[in-house]
């Protein structure tokens, strides 16, 4: 019966990527305008179906809170789709004088969606993937298939309406192994999201294929002395909790500075959360991890009951998080892993040298390159602790699992967190639509080249006063050339070569014309396209009449940018040319002055 699924979905898996690749020809020749229509309408649909695909997660997987998989959802649909909802896509996205940058789409992207954040991670793979002009078959972890089937339909069925190809957007519904190998390999597959355990990341690297992966993360918070000591056990609880810990980026252990220990302690007691004795701590410790010192996916997303049950605890009502006091990092210490519900392990550190060396001993084991947190009131300490931990995100005075993915910070908000080399991953960013494109550049020549030997042929043209001889054409002998004839043709040339002394010019000529070179003036965050002749060299100020700053006659972003960082202003008239990324920055800061 295993073979038999299996084969199902091998053939699935190829049918799908193969459809897709044909779709994919389609799609990249899309204008922006209607790429974006159709992010938009999925968007909208994502959003309206937030609940109902939350409770489906929560109902198929057994995994999380209902209510905080509808909050992901809307996160994935509103906040990720409003953040990226102006990035241009198609053409010309960023330029200068010198590099003009043109967008082109992957191809086909092989997202592989794990059962933890099934809905939430499927709204947010297909939403970059299409917005960067690319088509997408998604791989579900079998225990989450039906759910993440259904967010695929939903946003397929919207998306269809508005022109997209209903095979730019597959899903495998009998999802194996085999199945998601033959799916990264496929060679139409052009690129992989890979979401999901160590096993499948580093499957997903072994493909041949580019890959973007994700690690575990095991993260460490720090509560420096300076902190303020509700708010931060406020935001640990909060995103330990959020979800029943489902979420990667959610705290594991907390590191408390000595000085405020009891304070950090009584905080925790009062907002709900219950400190373990040693023998209970060590009951726990037998059903979070497995013999092989492996996190027991039983307690993967439950309640702090359903946990306290298994373990056979007793815990105040209404408890919300479970906390032990831990002696150390390793495998001896099986609540000091990544644990992926709502229990953490808790350490107390003198100094902030100390809490850093502890909270890399966390890292370290099973969280590398992926986050950390520190609350404190001194930034110079906050950039400090940064500094030591390996890893890609540092989150300062919020939940880690809220900041991490964007929700709180400034961070470009995502689903898939990459760990950089520190976890095996390509990137340490937030992966978005940026990943999922390729980028050509044109580049004009700035600096000429000097050669040691003047080119043999290529002569520049001749005008009608130019009248100099010309050499000529080396003989070729046996399909080889004479190095002594054109030593010859050369040095009579040169003798032949008169030198002339212009006479002094009577009155002043106007200067030639220069080259110009046409490029598609873009950028990377409007939609705006226009067609701009720029001189091949730096334009001058025109001539003022008023004797007062001349008026420049091209202006780019670059311009702007060294603008405002100089406090200057740019000098226009209705002759100026400027770029549309070169108005969007300089308007707003109101660095244009007319003349």
């Amino acid at each position: 019966m295993s073979v038999d699924k299996d084969l199902v979905s091998v053939l699935q898996a190829r049918d799908l990527v193969e459809a897709a690749h044909r779709a994919q020809a389609e799609v990249a020749q899309f204008d922006q305008a209607k790429i974006d229509r159709i992010c938009e309408a999925m968007a909208k649909a994502a959003l309206r179906e937030a609940t109902r695909l939350g409770t489906l997660a929560v109902e198929e997987t057994g995994f999380g809170v209902p209510d905080d998989k509808r909050e992901k959802n809307r996160f994935a649909a509103e906040d990720v789709w409003n953040y990226f909802r102006g990035l241009k896509t198609k053409g010309v996205v960023s330029e200068s004088k010198d590099v003009v940058e043109i967008a082109s789409p992957r191809g086909v992207v092989a997202g592989i969606v794990p059962s933890t954040n099934p809905t939430s991670t499927a709204i947010f793979k297909i939403l970059i993937a299409i917005k960067s002009r690319n088509t997408v078959v998604l791989s579900p972890h079998p225990s989450a298939a039906k759910c993440i089937n259904e967010t695929a339909r939903v946003m397929r069925e919207a998306a269809v309406k508005e022109g997209l190809p209903a095979d730019a957007i597959g899903c495998m519904s009998t999802a194996t192994i085999e199945g998601t190998e033959t799916l990264m390999k496929h060679k139409q597959t052009a690129v992989i999201l890979a979401t999901g355990g160590i096993g499948l990341v580093r499957a997903a690297y072994s493909s041949g294929k580019p890959a973007f992966g994700v690690g575990p993360g095991n993260v460490p918070v720090c509560i420096e002395r300076s902190a303020d000591v509700p708010k931060a056990v406020q935001d640990i609880l909060t995103g330990k909790c959020f979800d029943n810990g489902t979420i990667c980026a959610s705290e594991q252990a907390v590191i408390c500075d000595a000085p405020i220990e009891q304070a950090v302690r009584e905080q925790f007691r009062l907002q709900g959360a219950h400190f373990l004795s040693a023998a209970e701590a060590e009951q726990l410790g037998k059903v979070v991890a497995t013999p092989q010192r492996s996190l027991n996916p039983a307690i993967v997303g439950k309640s702090v009951e359903v946990i306290a049950k298994m373990a056979g605890l007793n815990v105040p009502p209404g408890t919300r998080c479970l906390l032990a006091d831990v002696a150390g990092v390793g495998r001896d210490y099986p609540l000091s892993m990544e644990k992926l519900s709502p229990i953490l392990a808790f350490y107390v550190a003198d100094g902030l040298a100390q809490a850093a060396k502890r909270s890399q001993e966390v890292l370290h084991y099973g969280g590398m390159g992926h986050t950390a947190g520190i609350h404190t009131r001194s930034r110079e300490a906050a950039v400090q602790f940064g500094a030591e931990m390996p890893a890609s995100r540092i989150t300062v005075n919020t939940p880690t699992t809220h900041g991490a993915i964007g929700f709180s910070t400034a961070l470009p908000p995502s689903m898939t967190l990459g760990c950089g080399s520190w976890g095996g991953n390509v990137t340490s960013d937030n992966v978005s639509p940026l990943h999922l494109m390729d980028i050509k550049r044109v580049a004009f020549e700035t600096r000429p080249v000097k050669s040691a030997r003047p080119a043999v042929g290529v002569q520049p043209a001749v005008s009608a006063r130019q009248t100099q001889p010309q050499p000529a054409a080396p003989a070729i002998a046996g399909g080889k050339i004479d190095r002594q004839e054109i030593a010859a043709i050369v040095d009579r040339f040169l003798a032949g070569k008169q030198i002339e002394t212009p006479p002094a010019p009577q009155s002043p000529e106007p200067p030639l014309p220069k080259p110009e070179i046409e490029a598609e003036a873009g950028s990377m965050y409007t939609g705006a396209s226009v067609k701009v002749t720029e001189p091949a060299s730096k334009p001058k100020e025109s001539p003022s009449a008023n004797g007062h700053k001349a008026a420049v006659d091209f202006v780019s972003e670059d311009d702007v940018k060294r603008a405002i960082q100089r406090g200057d202003k740019i000098y226009i008239n209705g002759k100026t040319i400027i770029t549309p990324a070169a108005r969007d920055i300089g308007e707003p800061a109101e660095v244009f002055a007319k003349v």
